[in-house]
């Protein structure tokens, strides 16, 4: 078994297959990455913030969203967005249609992640704010969202490791993200194991960078004096 798994057609289709299976990494799931947890991010503020506040309507509006987008599975979101608005006259490429639903679908659970960061900051911190004349956002913005994105930085960071490896849902929708590409080399050659093994260890790649890019961020805020 191990002879046929390592014989010369399959190194030699490993080696082909990488480059390609690398491009579609750094061109397409990665980006895909980044542009969805950008907006994740700023959704998943905006949603902790409100709930954070406790503002009347908004409040629970965010609670609305957080339970369906945690209740409902990604593949089925992505499936809505793609093939379903468009019975509706919505029409969505499939990349564009793939940021939408990561970043909402990782906005409900990041929203989550720094409401609990918010809510661990000391209320005698905004009250001190006050104090010295300082708004309720000069406040959040000065005070209390500095220290609760160090505390969520690491769960933060977990959410954009999953995030990487979500993204191979997207070839669900003809997104030709990392594993599309490795599916299409193992269609084309009959080897599988061999190129989704090669495709495993390109996404540990890709996320053990991010590993080290967290460990870089919070020893930048420890630095800064963010406790």
């Amino acid at each position: 078994m191990f002879e046929a798994l390592l014989s010369n057609r399959t190194v030699s289709v490993l080696v082909e297959a990488l480059p390609r299976i690398l491009t579609a990494g750094l061109t397409m799931t990665i980006p895909l990455t980044l542009l969805s947890f950008f907006f994740a991010m700023i959704i998943a503020v905006a949603v902790a913030l409100v709930q954070y506040a406790n503002v009347p309507v908004l409040r629970q509006i965010a609670r609305f969203y957080i339970w369906v987008i945690r209740g409902t599975p990604l593949l089925v979101q992505l499936f809505i967005i793609f093939y379903g608005l468009p019975s509706v006259g919505i029409m969505l490429n499939a990349f564009p249609a793939a940021v939408i639903t990561f970043a909402f679908n990782e906005g409900a659970y990041c929203a989550e992640t720094m409401r609990g960061a918010l809510e661990s900051v000391p209320q005698g911190q905004l009250e001190a704010g006050y104090c010295v004349g300082m708004s309720w956002w000069q406040i959040m913005r000065r005070i209390v969202l500095p220290q609760a994105l160090r505390t969520a930085v690491p769960a933060l960071s977990n959410s954009l490791i999953g995030m990487i490896k979500d993204t191979s849902l997207a070839s669900n929708i003809t997104v030709a993200e990392l594993f599309m590409a490795g599916q299409r080399v193992a269609a084309r050659t009959y080897i599988f194991l061999p190129i989704y093994c090669e495709v495993a260890v390109v996404y540990l790649l890709f996320c053990t960078v991010i590993t080290k890019l967290q460990a870089l961020l919070e020893r930048q805020l420890n630095a800064r004096g963010f406790q």
